[in-house]
């Protein structure tokens, strides 16, 4: 017996929206996700997981069903409304995260291993995701939602241990700009606490992004082996905002943090 289709729920994000599209109009045009494929460079074992909302692809998947299904571009331009190429530049896994970030008003982050992707430098993503290019304009595309007009930027609690200032990624040079960015974004609406060296704390568990959305709807990216995950389980995520909480506790306050930072770039870092 065949395995009957997916329910699919457009409102859950934009990958469901989309794939819910491309399903709908497969479904107008009477073909099977066998019979599309025979006419586009991709699997149908690809296609289902796009119309199931479990992957992200690229505008030229958009732009070839569009020839196939007679679409009128319908899904090329909901493809740029929606992702505005975000989707291709960024893994599976964080695909839906950005979407997240862009709508959140307030954002609680710990990054025990690197500095967080909405504060890097160029320079410094480069390091991290080996010279690929596309993926670094869209980290940093991301970090536009940090100084826009409407809405409101979001409010950003970033709490990191010390070790990651003083743990190299590229040259010296990419450091010290990196470092002194950091201390530079400390903010009414952007705070940054470092917990020193040899401070015990639980913080030991990974790295996780908290979002508060409009209506105090929550949710929550965790960083794990071998790819993160979104969370939205109300237990779940009350847990990681106990532990920031608790995280918090043993970081410095901001504007010490942002002198520690600097001392820590000019007397590691400067070249």
């Amino acid at each position: 017996m065949p395995q009957r289709p997916k329910t699919l729920t457009p409102s859950r994000g934009p990958l469901d929206l989309f794939g819910s599209e491309v399903r709908r109009y497969r479904q107008l045009a009477e073909l099977s996700l066998a019979q599309l494929s025979d006419q586009i460079p991709f699997a149908a074992s690809t296609i289902g997981q796009i119309e199931r909302g479990e992957a992200s692809c690229d505008r030229v998947f958009a732009e070839e069903c569009d020839r196939v299904l007679n679409t009128r571009e319908a899904l090329s331009h909901l493809h740029d409304g929606l992702f505005d190429g975000r989707t291709a530049v960024f893994p599976e896994h964080f695909a839906q995260w950005p979407e997240y970030e862009s709508q959140a008003e307030t954002l609680r982050s710990y990054q025990p291993l690197v500095i967080d992707g909405l504060l890097q430098t160029p320079s410094y993503a480069e390091v991290l995701l080996y010279g690929d290019e596309q993926a670094v304009q869209g980290r940093m595309d991301r970090q536009s939602i940090l100084t826009r007009d409407e809405p409101p930027p979001p409010r950003l609690y970033y709490v990191l241990p010390e070790r990651v200032l003083r743990s190299r990624v590229g040259p010296a040079q990419v450091m010290y700009e990196q470092l002194h960015r950091l201390a530079d974004a400390v903010s009414q609406r952007l705070s940054i606490q470092v917990i020193p060296d040899g401070t015990p704390h639980p913080g030991n568990s990974g790295a996780f992004v908290l979002a508060t959305l409009p209506g105090n709807l929550r949710t929550a990216y965790t960083v794990s082996e071998p790819y993160g995950r979104i969370l939205d389980g109300l237990t779940d995520v009350e847990r990681l905002h106990e532990r920031f909480a608790d995280i918090s506790t043993y970081a410095l306050p901001a504007e010490l943090s942002a002198v520690l930072i600097r001392e820590i770039a000019d007397e590691i870092w400067k070249l």
